[in-house]
């Protein structure tokens, strides 16, 4: 009989969501429930994440929390776009597969432009034909592009690839959103300061992602063009994102911030999927279609390796990465549990 995956989390590699919460952010979370404090975000826990996250960017910015990605992503696209705007991003990006349509609803029906990209990484041509090949009144007039970082398949833009994409947009006249969900593991594995990232980017929102680095729950959406944030408080709450028990959502934060822990978990669970990638290469019926450089491995498996692989309990996706299967490790992938992996996927 298979392993019970409840009972044998290290059997979890579908996605970075199913870990637990981390030490930092749980201790943080339980202090902050020793005592009654001001609702709806007016507590000292949400104005203190609030200051670390400015000092961490290195500039002013306007700062909310959220429940999930979804919200983070749909709300940011909003309050950059009126309905008659588009929005440029990869055809592998969530704002297109994974949101339920949320960008055009929370937008009142801005369009999804798809644009081409290589290995997950919007092609810097392809978006300047979709911003420019129309100006006419019966065209949606591109204002956003939407970068995810990491992309979809794992790969990283480069400080470079970052720079050249943020100049093009401001030369077009668009404004930049970054999906952030796994954020962490692009700031680990870049060896940059988030500040540089979001600079060489020219980045106006952030969807920064904390859910899936070791947060409870919660995403926080950062505006360092201020002027966007306008009333986004009033998109929140009409969106039911607005916590009333607020710091049980920014509390985590400060315990993951204060002591750098996210980028610590995030560089682990980097080097947890390198550790897979390098075991897979190993296998002479395996490929690697896509190189891991933060904490997403794609592998393309014979079938007979999957039905091992499913038959003694593994979890992983196989309809993300263009037939290929998906395995995220997270802040609590120990290497005993990519060994095991590794061991079932040789047979032994």
């Amino acid at each position: 009989m298979p392993p019970d995956p409840a009972v044998m989390p290290g059997y979890q590699f579908a996605s970075d969501n199913t870990a637990g919460a981390c030490p930092e952010a749980l201790a943080a979370f339980v202090e902050a429930n020793a005592a009654a404090v001001p609702s709806y975000g007016n507590d000292r826990y949400t104005a203190e994440v609030s200051d670390r996250l400015r000092e961490l960017f290195e500039t002013p910015c306007e700062v909310f929390f959220v429940f999930n990605g979804t919200a983070a992503n749909s709300l940011a696209v909003s309050a950059c776009c009126r309905p008659y705007h588009s929005v440029i991003c990869s055809d592998m990006a969530h704002l297109e597969t994974d949101e339920c349509g949320g960008p055009e609803f929370f937008s009142g029906g801005s369009k999804i432009l798809l644009a081409a990209s290589h290995q997950g990484k919007l092609d810097p041509a392809a978006i300047e034909e979709l911003a420019t090949h129309r100006s006419d009144i019966h065209y949606p007039k591109p204002r956003l592009v939407s970068l995810t970082l990491p992309t979809e398949l794992g790969t990283l833009y480069t400080l470079e690839e970052l720079d050249e994409l943020g100049r093009l947009a401001k030369r077009l006249g668009l404004r930049v959103h970054v999906d952030g969900a796994r954020f962490a593991n692009a700031v680990a594995a870049l060896g940059a300061t988030p500040a540089e990232i979001v600079r060489r980017g020219q980045v106006d929102v952030l969807c920064l992602g904390g859910t899936k680095i070791g947060l409870p729950v919660g995403e926080a959406v950062i505006f360092f063009d201020c002027d966007l944030a306008g009333e986004f408080a009033y998109r929140c709450k009409q969106a039911g994102q607005l916590a009333s028990k607020m710091r049980f959502l920014t509390a985590p934060w400060l315990g993951m911030l204060s002591s750098d822990a996210w980028l610590r978990h995030a560089a682990h669970a980097n080097a947890m999927a390198g550790r897979l990638a390098a075991g897979f290469a190993a296998i002479p019926e395996v490929e690697l279609p896509y190189p891991t450089q933060a904490n997403a491995v794609f592998a393309a498996l014979p079938r007979a390796i999957h039905q091992r692989l499913q038959a003694r309990g593994w979890h992983y996706y196989t309809f993300i990465g263009q037939g290929a299967a998906r395995f995220m490790c997270s802040w609590a992938t120990t290497e005993t549990d990519v060994d095991a992996l590794l061991g079932d996927a040789r047979g032994e």
